[in-house]
């Protein structure tokens, strides 16, 4: 009996102990090696968090006008998990939303499928009527299984303005293009949340004092050094242009202030709308409606990043003569050349050690004969200028293009810059082949962007310093600390402030009296170098021929406030002849003369320019015609009197209005002026003034002008701000821009 007992004791004992010993195990398991996961779980199962959007930063231009700002929205979110467990239909609930939101049905009920998921977005970035209704919607249906969280959606107020430039975000708010992108970390938030307890059902449990709070940190803002002002003349000017003169391959302009390397604009065209940058043209969505499948799906993509692509700094080209800058700026820093140097040229040099073949050809082929320094610059004659490289030589040469900062890239805060495209030190100085030297030093044969050529001619007219572009003025954080503010960073001093004062001199004469006349403005010192090239890579390839036309101009030469660089991609033949100071000249001539006075650069008119200002149209109304034409003659214009009536009922152009002196007005003496709804726009490209003042007033229509003076003897019509053939009200006032036709066959 005492060994049973004594066994039933022992066998107890073993069960105890084995007992104890897996319950101590599983009170390990739970309470230490498994304490996280079931902490996580606890937390999970009796804790709802909610994130609490940060707002991401501002862009302004330089005056404090909002670029792209952040706004909030919502975005529906489904939970699968709360379906399940409370039962929800998922089939009723889809087609609810899909009806409220316009999304795929099949798509939303897919999602519900995967019953262990949690927070699966259905439509992002919804707002006003449409969240309302998706927040009536689960109210009424007491539903768990759908909710709204706070979001932040993306606004750009200004709509395609510097869209090349200020770039886009992506759904998840990142930047994806432009400053967008490069700026990402500064103008990205950090999120905050709040979390609060539920109960079984999933919702949050009415009455708790348990919530706590994690601020959301706010995104920095940026400033701009862009002007809005200036970016809208760039963008307007530089659209017109790409109309009027068929440019395929888009365009691109820069304007800077020379004095820091600020860029005030910076336009690529075509722009696209910030808030839609996916779509793409009416044009482009017509030529690839003939696509399917990977093919549609990879020329979309295509046309997209041509539009996205910023040619200001991402596109290398041929700078051609607007080169001959620098190569002046360099010869007269050496000593080599003064304003007293001449020039022979008969239209071609022979005996450029390493040419084979043709020789060097300037474009009149008659050349120019004998010519001053400036007179050469003026002419942009090729053999002047391979004979001014030849004077530096090779190694000197290099060593300019190296302080110049054509070798790298310009630094510029923005994404996508591309390097330029140049010889090996070693082929470009190789003893007895100056063939390189030759070509380089009237800009052909290499590639540069179109900020590495402003950056350096900005140089050149600014006294001879280098400074590094920036589009970013400064960056404030959410209580509007400075974490960066960008001061002008002069890189090195390129040239003396002799020889820049020099090239301001030649380079003004220019315009006065050579290439570049059609970047003439009234009352401003303008001075630039026109370009024309040709791309050499796809003539060689394909045999095509294609054409890059170019004006560079700064304003006004005695202290230049203002660079303004213009490039049009593949002009159209059909628009005339083809080169810089035919078709890029006069756009940066317009851009000048909107841009000079809205800087507060004030016009110095002589007598001869002051005479072709344009004229207000006095108010006539109630007036004798005596007093009338008196108003009129005073204002430089005269009358043409319709009807006998005692005093004015009605004039045509109408107050106010902007026309050319010597505009004869329409006067109404007690009658009215006639009601037809519209006229057609006459021909005027090709005319001179005069003719084009007559046709229009014929019509029906008045005449304004921009441009080379309307008296220059081969100033000649160019474009017309209504196409001929178009239709516009009577009476109304037609621009048109006047170009030198003497120039034509000039680059």
């Amino acid at each position: 009996m005492g060994a049973v007992i004594g066994r039933s004791f022992i066998l107890l004992l073993i069960c105890g102990v084995a007992a104890f010993l897996t319950l101590g195990w599983k009170l390990f398991d739970v309470q230490v090696r498994r304490h996280g996961e079931l902490e996580a779980k606890a937390i999970e199962q009796q804790t709802r968090e909610s994130v609490v959007k940060a707002s991401r930063g501002t862009i302004y231009d330089v005056n404090g006008k909002a670029l792209a700002v952040s706004a909030t929205a919502e975005t529906v979110y489904i939970d699968p998990y709360m379906l399940k467990l409370n039962g929800e239909d998922a089939a009723s609930i889809s087609s609810a939303l899909s009806e409220l939101l316009g999304e795929d049905r099949e798509a939303i009920l897919a999602k519900f499928a995967n019953t262990e998921q949690r927070g699966l977005p259905v439509k992002r970035k919804i707002e006003g009527e449409e969240a309302a209704a998706v927040r009536q919607y689960i109210s009424d249906n007491k539903l768990t299984s759908v909710y709204l969280s706070e979001d932040s959606k993306r606004y750009y107020p200004q709509s395609s303005l510097a869209s090349s430039v200020i770039g886009f975000v992506g759904t998840d708010n990142y930047g994806l293009e432009g400053l967008e992108a490069k700026y990402d970390d500064y103008l990205t938030g950090t999120d905050g949340r709040v979390v609060r307890l539920k109960n079984v059902a999933g919702t949050d449990m009415l009455f708790s004092d348990y919530e706590n709070y994690f601020d959301a940190e706010n995104g920095c803002d940026i400033a701009l050094t862009i002007d809005s002002t200036i970016q809208y003349y760039l963008e307007k000017h530089l659209k017109q242009a790409t109309i009027d003169f068929g440019a395929e391959g888009g365009a691109a302009a820069i304007a800077m202030n020379p004095k820091t390397g600020e860029i005030l604009g910076m336009a690529s065209l075509g722009n696209y709308d910030l808030n839609a940058p996916f779509d793409v043209s009416d044009e482009i969505t017509e030529a690839l409606a003939g696509l399917e499948g990977e093919e549609y799906s990879a020329a979309l993509l295509a046309a997209r990043q041509r539009q996205w692509r910023n040619k200001a700094i991402s596109d290398t080209y041929e700078p051609g003569s607007v080169f001959k800058i620098i190569t002046l700026a360099m010869a007269l820093e050496e000593g080599l050349v003064d304003e007293s140097s001449t020039f022979d040229c008969g239209g071609e040099l022979h005996g450029v050690p390493g040419r084979t073949g043709a020789p060097y050809h300037c474009w009149k082929a008659e050349g120019h004969g004998n010519q001053t320094l400036s007179e050469a610059v003026q002419n942009s004659c090729n053999i002047a200028f391979i004979k001014i490289g030849l004077s530096i030589g090779a190694e000197k040469f290099y060593k300019y293009i190296e302080a110049f900062g054509f070798f790298d890239r310009t630094g510029v805060d923005l994404s996508g810059e591309s390097e330029s495209i140049w010889w090996s030190p070693e082929v470009f100085t190789e003893p007895g082949n100056k063939t390189q030297l030759a070509s380089a030093s009237f800009g052909q044969t290499f590639n540069i962007t179109p900020l590495q050529l402003i950056t350096a001619v900005s140089a050149v007219v600014n006294g001879g310093n280098m400074y590094t572009p920036h589009i970013v003025k400064r960056v404030t954080d959410a209580d509007g600390n400075i974490v960066k503010n960008a001061e002008p960073s002069p890189v090195r001093q390129v040239v003396s402030e002799e020889t820049s004062a020099v090239v301001r001199k030649i380079l003004e004469n220019v315009v006065s009296e050579g290439t570049g006349r059609n970047a003439y403005v009234k009352g401003y010192r303008v001075g630039g170098k026109t370009g024309t090239t040709t791309d050499t890579v796809k003539e060689a390839a394909e045999g095509v021929k294609e054409y890059k036309v170019s004006f560079c101009g700064a304003a006004p030469m005695d202290d230049p406030r203002l660079v303004v660089l213009v490039l049009l991609d593949n002009p159209s033949p059909s628009a005339g002849y083809i080169s810089g100071g035919n078709m890029a000249a006069p756009v940066v001539g317009k851009i000048m003369s909107e841009a000079l006075p809205y800087l507060g650069v004030i016009p110095q008119y002589t007598e001869e320019e002051a005479k072709q200002l344009d004229v207000s149209v006095p108010k006539l109304g109630g007036k004798t015609t005596d007093e009338a034409a008196a108003a009129l003659d005073k204002a430089g214009l005269s009358c043409q009197t319709v009807g006998d009536g005692e005093t004015v009922t009605d004039q045509l152009p109408a107050p106010n209005a902007a026309v050319s002196p010597g505009t004869k007005v329409i006067i109404y003496m007690g009658g009215k002026r006639p009601d037809e709804a519209e006229i057609t726009v006459p021909a005027l490209v090709g005319l001179s003034y005069g003719e084009a003042k007559r046709a229009l007033e014929n019509a029906g229509l008045f005449i304004r002008s921009t441009g080379v003076s309307a008296a220059a003897s081969g100033a000649s019509v160019s474009v017309q701000s209504v196409p001929a053939g178009g239709m516009t009200a009577v009476g109304a006032v037609i621009e048109v821009t006047l170009i030198d036709k003497s120039i034509q066959g000039q680059y």
